[in-house]
């Protein structure tokens, strides 16, 4: 029912991209540039987020930043609740992540278990000098003590609220909104 659903837009197309951008300056701020650092999204919407952030990286610093995809799927600790038959896919990331600094990327940052999951999934891949978390959004509620390193935007939100990000690469549309379903 369409009408059981309230929704607000709380980032445009222009300010997601914004938030990348400073997001990708602050990346190479506190790393000293851009060398020795890699972006690894978290699928699904955090591998198209750190392509973006490589893209800024690349145009500022003039050099390119290594890409991965890292899928979580089975280092899940609600795997079982989740879903009869959970959607495996690719973990990519074509380069040796021994001695980097290694910055995961996600969408929105919630509880904190799916960060958990893709610190284990990475290590099982090798010894990162360094995991640094950029998130486009901060929701709270956080259950385990994880922290963002870059943020795009603090959401103070509900429980009961979800945040949606989309991305043209995936959705045909950049924006991020907060979702209320009544009678959930």
């Amino acid at each position: 029912m369409e009408g059981d659903v309230q929704e607000r837009q709380i980032m445009s197309s222009e300010e997601v991209q914004r938030a990348l951008r400073r997001i990708a300056h602050e990346i190479i701020e506190r790393n000293g540039g851009a060398q020795g650092t890699a972006l690894v999204g978290i699928r699904a919407r955090g591998v198209p987020l750190a392509h973006r952030l490589a893209q800024v990286i690349a145009e500022s610093e003039a050099t390119q930043v290594p890409v991965g995809a890292l899928d979580i799927t089975l280092y899940r600790d609600d795997i079982a609740i989740r879903a009869d038959h959970p959607v495996v896919r690719r973990t990519e990331i074509p380069f040796d992540i021994e001695g980097l600094t290694v910055v995961l990327v996600d969408d929105v940052l919630y509880t904190g278990r799916t960060i958990r999951a893709a610190m284990d999934a990475l290590m099982d891949l090798g010894r990162p000098r360094r995991i640094q978390l950029a998130v486009l959004v901060d929701r709270g509620h956080r259950e385990l003590p994880i922290q963002a390193d870059f943020v795009g935007k603090h959401v103070p939100t509900a429980r009961d609220e979800e945040v949606v990000v989309r991305v043209e690469e995936m959705d045909g549309a950049t924006d991020v909104r907060i979702v209320r379903r009544k009678n959930r």
